[in-house]
């Protein structure tokens, strides 16, 4: 069994300090054997990733935008040494946004583990500029992985779009988007999730305070079908949820699954 887990770290806003000891703690409680984040601070003398991580024997990933204005990205604790490296731009679609996908290949001991780390524009108006992103991301997969003795590829990240958006239902091979042909990736929680798995919640006073409607926005794809059924989704649930001495680990409730190794 392969344990995955996502969650937006909400780079340093809020009380970091006790939101860096509740994030701390579910990892801690969760076990992960990777662990996507996004929203990453990494600058010189100062590594969020590397503060999550101390103490847990993780492997640390991270990378941002070419043109990033900020220095913000995303990355990957990994409990299996790291192959290879690297980041690829997403399309901006002519905003100012400066976003990226991480892309790590982990040496596990059942294969290759392709792990693609990502956060889309943020707008509730920019569908238009994430249906450029996930078509950019499912090609990039397509590029990457061309290998079928690799573990399917695993996305993960806040892809902030609902289940029923144009741009999930691309990834879910609901619509082509104008593409030539479809593709189909595994919505983890989707497929072995219980209730609606809201991850942007107002009962977090973090997410309260930007007045913007619960949903769920945080995602564990896999690439599939797989003949062996590896990477089929045997659980999946939001983590990441709860207060840790009444102050919550981040604006966002992470995702954590459960996906089969045969």
């Amino acid at each position: 069994m392969l344990r995955v887990g996502t969650l937006n770290i909400w780079n340093r806003l809020g009380p970091w300090e006790e939101r860096l000891s509740a994030i701390r703690a579910g990892v801690l409680a969760e076990d992960l054997d990777v662990l996507c984040l996004q929203e990453v601070v990494s600058l010189d003398g100062f590594d969020q990733a590397a503060l999550v991580a101390e103490g847990f024997d993780y492997h640390v990933a991270h990378g941002r935008h070419s043109e990033a204005r900020l220095p913000i990205g995303n990355a990957l604790l990994s409990r299996y040494p790291i192959l290879q490296r690297e980041v690829f731009d997403l399309p901006t679609g002519g905003t100012i946004e400066r976003r990226s996908v991480l892309f790590a290949l982990l040496d596990a001991p059942f294969g290759r583990l392709p792990v693609f780390v990502t956060h889309l524009n943020w707008r509730l108006d920019e569908g238009h500029v994430r249906e450029q992103q996930v078509r950019f991301l499912a090609d990039l997969v397509r590029d990457q992985c061309r290998d079928e003795s690799m573990f399917p590829p695993v996305c993960a990240g806040d892809f902030n779009a609902e289940p029923d958006s144009d741009e999930v239902r691309y990834l879910r091979g609901l619509t082509s988007l104008g593409a030539p042909q479809r593709v189909y990736f595994t919505d983890a929680f989707g497929a072995a999730g219980e209730g609606p798995g809201v991850t942007f919640s107002r009962r977090n006073p973090f997410a309260a305070q930007v007045h913007e409607p619960d949903r769920r926005i945080d995602y564990i794809f896999v690439r599939g079908q797989d003949e062996r059924f590896r990477g089929a989704p045997l659980s999946a649930r939001v983590a990441f949820d709860s207060p840790v001495d009444g102050v919550f680990p981040s604006d966002h409730f992470g995702v954590v699954a459960a996906l089969h190794v045969p």
